[in-house]
């Protein structure tokens, strides 16, 4: 078998490629419209998104709002780089800009959407009296809250002037076609970027229902908008009756193109789903019991095994140490694991940001934990402190690809070779 770290990487590299906006985005453009056409988008992936789009129809008039480090040269489009993923006045004045941009629009014109992960906090206009600094405090206590994806973009809807279908609202009576990549599990689009184009059924009631389960604080502001009746758009409301929303790329493409290396190497693989959500170290814990199984009924010349796995893990922060979902997932497998011989993995988010480091993610190897006792560095003392992503610096088995301008959620593989 080629040499397994490489190889991890490989596969990894792989699955972002095919989700690269430029390679899969124009077959879903329809025909550039006679009408007027406006371009609008936020997301990771929102300023490649745009860039594909005019390679496709060449100059366009638009405003998207894309990560800092993530924007890309456009001719037409105007590209604003702003927070993610707590919001800033970068992406708040976008925000703005954006709607007054769609204000006007008529029949005979279209808005070309496109939004990827990260949206939510860079679609930024917080309803009611909600501030800027008040609507950040709530992201970040979202953040630590272990919360799962679904129902933090559910709370993030109804503290909104945009999400939960109002931004494709104010667009109408244009029509609009929504292409979006799925970072979600499930692919709903409606918990894409917090649903900005899609509309939303639940209620007010429900969104407290999520702050009171997970312990939300939430300023009287924000409990002031959730007291009455919010501003989301109702699934069947009429302004959204000329939306078309298109998910062109998803998990489970990427997880099957890094499947399609395994297999040119002898590799049989097993998907555990692209979907999974749960507390991240616990997921790690199940995986490593599940590779460990695997390996005992592998016996002397069998073919290796890859346990592929996508979704989006979640972390409760308990410390105040610099991690994200997938070091943290790392980090616990190579404790559970124990280094069991024969056996690497990889966990990386594929927009090379796992939590809010610039730093995609981690390998590890048999050796990890040897090699952490060698350098000094506790990898239970990390896991405590949710420092996942310092412990694998420290071992210089942190992923770090840079922007990589796609969001198709995590990537998690783990090799195991017979003994």
């Amino acid at each position: 078998m080629t040499d397994p770290q490489p190889l991890l990487r490989a596969m990894f590299d792989q699955a972002v490629a095919v989700a690269d906006p430029m390679q899969s985005l124009a077959a879903h453009l329809p025909p550039r419209p006679e009408g007027r056409l406006v371009v609008i988008g936020a997301g990771k992936a929102s300023a490649r998104m745009a860039e594909a789009v005019e390679a496709a129809y060449g100059p366009c008039e638009g405003l998207v709002i894309t990560r800092y480090g993530y924007g890309r040269p456009c001719k037409g489009i105007e590209i604003v780089e702003a927070a993610h993923p707590v919001p800033d006045a970068a992406g708040m004045q976008a925000t703005a800009r954006m709607l007054d941009l769609m204000a006007g629009l008529g029949e005979a014109d279209m808005v070309l959407a496109l939004i990827s992960g990260g949206a939510s906090s860079l679609l930024v206009q917080p309803a009611g009296a909600v501030t800027l600094t008040e609507k950040q405090a709530v992201n970040t206590a979202l953040l630590a809250s272990g919360a799962p994806i679904g129902k933090m973009n559910l709370l993030r809807k109804h503290l909104s002037r945009v999400k939960g279908g109002q931004l494709a609202a104010a667009a109408y009576p244009a029509r609009m076609r929504v292409l979006m990549i799925s970072d979600v599990p499930g692919d709903d689009p409606a918990m894409i970027g917090s649903g900005p184009t899609v509309g939303e059924a639940s209620t007010p009631a429900d969104a407290r229902a999520i702050v009171a389960a997970y312990g939300i604080d939430l300023p009287a502001s924000a409990q002031a908008v959730l007291a009455g009746q919010t501003g989301v758009i109702a699934p069947d409301d009429p302004r959204l009756s000329r939306v078309e929303n298109v998910i062109y790329a998803a998990p489970v493409q990427s997880l099957e193109a890094a499947a399609e290396i395994a297999h040119e190497n002898g590799i049989e693989v097993v998907s555990l789903g692209d979907a999974l959500e749960g507390e991240a170290r616990d997921v790690a814990r199940a995986h490593a019991a599940e590779a460990r199984a695997v390996q005992a009924t592998l016996g002397a010349g069998a073919s290796p095994v890859l346990l592929l796995s996508g979704g989006e893990l979640t972390v409760t922060r308990r410390g105040d140490g610099v991690g994200g979902p997938n070091a943290e997932y790392a980090l616990a497998l190579a404790l559970a694991l124990d280094g069991a011989p024969g056996i690497h993995a990889i966990a990386c988010d594929t927009d090379g940001v796992d939590g809010a480091a610039e730093v995609a993610g981690a390998v590890i190897h048999p050796e990890t934990l040897t090699e952490a006792a060698k350098r000094g560095v506790d990898p239970q003392l990390a896991l405590d402190g949710n420092d996942a992503h310092s412990f694998f610096a420290a071992l210089d088995d942190q992923v770090v690809p840079g922007p990589t301008l796609t969001n198709v959620n995590d990537f998690r593989a783990i090799l195991i070779a017979p003994l």
